[in-house]
């Protein structure tokens, strides 16, 4: 038995050089794979995907992850947590799934298939059916996904005793938002009074004494974000002491779960044969709470900042459910120390955690430090040489691309080994970096918080260190060595071309939208969208875009109370989104932009019977993120209007868009109920589809000069669902109406002929409409929303 109290490490090997990249996904898919993560086309993070090989986020079948191959060796195979590996237009609930973790070789996930969650009310999926949110008022995310890997674990080894397992434990901590217990929050209360200046020093020096760091290492120079703490204003050191006391105590706390996982393991005697990897992290502490953190992050995202106002009237409140923190960039860069910068940035503050490797069987001297240069594309090597299984040289019949890293299993028995290791580029947004032999050069082409580049890519200046004897990076070289940086830089360009690094991309913002970065869109061409009861979870990719223009939703409803209350549609949840929902008999609007709730509402109660609901947005234009005018209408008729003068610019966040209900935390707690009672009207209209047992409306919407064909439907009497197909039957009468004539199809049976129509390409004799399917769900509202162009 282990007793993990004291500390995982006093049972383990420390690596104090072991280097991620500066970026999530890109390090996940590097960690997973053994492949640098350009080479793996997840330069990125997946939101940021782009039409370019290295950039587009779809894994090559050449690039066969280590689960699958973990698996087709007869492991069972297993992962908790986040999932940030995914494509970003097969995020939605259809699928394809091929890049989920169950595609990817898992077999069992139990996590959120996102880049951030909430941690008491996430978007979770088991497997990839989505996770109804926990009634326990006491529920806490990262506790749950370490109660599911113990259960896994302990399941696993009782009904499959000889069976090896592999499990990947991706605890969401540290990534915002930073939420835990209130039993928790207070644990580090006046441990950072003193400040990020005195904090740097201190951890150097406990460094230093644990021979984590050469005993000649310098800190370096801080960046201009980071002030001088005795420069900060009384109130702004508050609230950055208090970001860091709740920070701190989010990082004990994930820990501590993982903690609970090993200790399962141990008592299960899983423990003297297993092999263990902790990494600290995917990349460095994270810049996005800039000059003086954010009690929402999704503001650094969506380009908004915060006052000292707000983030004071808001301090009892970090760390709990409406908080979505992050530390000020100081207290993220004194985090990263001894070294400059954090994430995103190829200085080694972006792209050094520390790792430690456990194995009793293997590893028998408890506590050393080794200091080899390790990546994390060099894990996948390691568990198959320690698995003694050999790198396949095809998968499912397709050839598989080599490994880029190397196995670090040498360095378990000898701390001295020198590492097989010698060449490691990285690049994000432009920022540039290459390790050679012990040298390192790299390149500041965009700071994490200023607005724009420092210049152009031919600009950029270069920085050169001598990592041998300068472990932090502190005494830039590139002067007084000219010929190796040339050496270096000329070395950078050569792994650039080998792993689809090129071409250079350093837009941000814009490549969260899609038709700007250039990748497919689940919405692309659509201004319309006509939704369902049932569908809920649907995430930002795969939801129609109603950011950055006039918008319009439409409600057809039949009421049945007229003191009926509840969520009719929403996107988003308590840090940013928006709902339409009725309460108390009356229609109301709610847009949250970044925990600023905006409430339209009509002071008319609904009708009884059937009645449509409309909320129609007039977008102000001129700049993104703009204002606007919102109008309810009930039957056509305005009852409510007012102004709204944000709006979220590029991204509403984790949370999902949901029919009938506000499926997590709520956009507004105007309308706290979850589901409304009100049913599809029926509706009989000469000449229009009718089914059997029901009425189907088939609509087409003309929205900026785009036809959009939209399907919805009304009633089906005595059943639960029904299937509904729509396909090409008769091309014949095709001209220059452009309609195709096409068939309702009923429980197998023509119920009706109408006219679809067709893009102008599909104009000829030998077209043929797309056949879809839609699984419709009765017994309540119907929902249509509309993006206008």
């Amino acid at each position: 038995m282990f007793d993990f109290t004291n500390g995982f490490t006093n049972w383990a090997g420390i690596y104090t050089n072991f280097h991620v990249n500066p970026l999530c996904s890109a390090s996940r898919v590097a960690l997973l794979t053994g492949r640098n993560s350009h080479g793996a086309n997840m330069g990125s993070v997946s939101e940021m995907a782009t039409g370019f090989p290295g950039q587009n986020s779809v894994l090559p079948n050449s690039v066969a992850p280590l689960a699958k191959i973990m698996r087709f060796n007869g492991y069972s195979t297993a992962m908790f947590g986040k999932s940030h590996e995914y494509v970003p237009w097969e995020s939605g609930l259809t699928g394809p799934f091929d890049q989920w973790p169950t595609g990817v070789g898992f077999e069992r996930f139990y996590g959120n298939v996102i880049g951030e969650s909430d941690q008491f009310s996430p978007s979770i999926h088991d497997n990839t059916t989505q996770v109804p949110p926990s009634k326990d008022p006491n529920y806490y995310y990262q506790t749950d996904i370490a109660d599911h890997a113990i259960s896994w674990i302990k399941t696993q080894k009782t009904l499959t005793p000889d069976k090896p397992f592999f499990v990947y434990y991706a605890a969401q901590g540290m990534h915002d938002p930073v939420q835990l217990p209130q039993s928790w929050r207070d644990k580090y209360k006046g441990k950072f009074d003193e400040g990020w200046d005195k904090y740097r020093e201190e951890i150097l020096t406990r460094q230093k004494k644990l021979g984590i760091v050469p005993a000649n290492t310098q800190l370096t120079a801080k960046p201009d974000i980071m002030e001088d703490w005795d420069k900060l204003s009384p109130d702004e050191k508050k609230i950055a002491i208090r970001y860091q006391e709740v920070f701190a105590a989010f990082a004990e706390l994930t820990d501590y779960e993982i903690g609970r996982v090993l200790q399962a393991a141990d008592e299960m005697g899983a423990m003297d044969n297993t092999l263990i990897i902790y990494i600290a992290g995917d990349n460095g502490a994270s810049p996005n709470g800039g000059r003086l953190g954010t009690f929402n992050t999704l503001s650094s995202f969506n380009l908004a900042e915060e006052t000292l106002q707000y983030q004071l009237a808001h301090l009892d409140e970090v760390g709990g459910p409406h908080s979505a923190m992050t530390p000020p960039a100081g207290w993220s860069i004194g985090d990263n120390t001894p070294f400059a910068y954090s994430q995103f940035h190829t200085q080694y503050g972006g792209t050094t955690n520390g790792m430690v490797v456990f194995w009793p069987k293997v590893i028998k001297a408890k506590g050393e430090v080794r200091n080899q240069y390790y990546h994390l594309i060099d894990v996948a090597p390691t568990v198959l040489a320690a698995a003694g299984l050999p790198q396949p040289k095809t998968v499912n019949g397709v050839p598989q691309k080599p490994m880029d890293g190397v196995s670090m299993l040498s360095s378990f028995t000898n701390p001295q080994v020198k590492s097989d290791h010698t060449i490691q580029y990285y690049e994000f947004g432009g920022n540039r970096g290459i390790y050679r032999d012990g040298w390192y050069a790299t390149t500041l082409h965009k700071v994490a918080w200023e607005k724009k580049p420092r210049g152009t890519f031919a600009e950029d200046k270069w920085e050169l260190y001598n990592t041998a004897e300068d472990f932090s990076c502190s005494n830039n070289l590139a002067a007084k060595e000219p010929t190796k940086l040339k050496e270096m830089q000329n070395a950078f360009m050569a792994e650039a071309v080998k792993n689809n690094v090129l071409p250079l991309d350093d837009r941000i913002q814009e490549r969260f939208v899609a038709s700007i970065a250039g990748r497919p869109d689940l919405m692309a061409g659509r201004t319309s969208l006509t939704v369902f009861p049932g569908m809920v979870g649907m995430k930002e990719n795969a939801f129609i875009n109603v950011k950055n223009q006039s918008s319009s939703i439409t409600a057809d409803l039949e009421v049945q109370q007229r003191s009926a209350s509840g969520v009719i549609l929403a996107q988003g949840g308590a840090h940013s989104g928006w709902s339409l929902y009725v309460k108390g008999g009356k229609p109301a609007f709610a847009y949250n932009f970044l925990g600023n709730v905006t409430t339209i509402a009509s002071k008319e109660r609904l009708p009884a019977g059937p009645v449509i609901v409309t909320y129609d947005f007039v977008y102000d234009g001129g700049k993104l993120g703009a204002g606007g005018t919102g109008t309810i209408s009930i039957n056509g008729k305005k009852v409510a209007t007012g102004r709204i003068e944000h709006t979220i610019p590029l991204i509403f966040g984790t949370e999902t868009a949901d029919v009938g209900t506000d499926l997590y935390s709520t956009v507004t707690t105007a309308c706290a109920i979850h589901g409304i009672p009100l049913r599809l009207r029926h509706r009989r209209s000469a000449g229009r589809l009718r089914a059997r047992n029901g009425l189907f409306l088939l609509e087409l919407c003309i929205l900026g000069g785009k036809h959009c064909l939209s399907l919805s439907l009304l009633s089906i009497a005595h059943l639960d669902e029904a299937l509904l197909c729509l396909k090409a039957v008769n091309l014949r009468g095709v001209g220059r109406s452009g309609f195709h004539h096409c068939a309702i199809c009923y429980g197998g049976l023509l119920d009706a002929i109408v006219k679809v129509p067709c893009s102008p390409s599909a104009r000829d004799a030998s077209s043929k409409c797309p056949r879809f399917k839609a699984r419709f769900f009765t017994r309540s509202h119907m929902v249509r929303a509309c993006a206008a162009s």
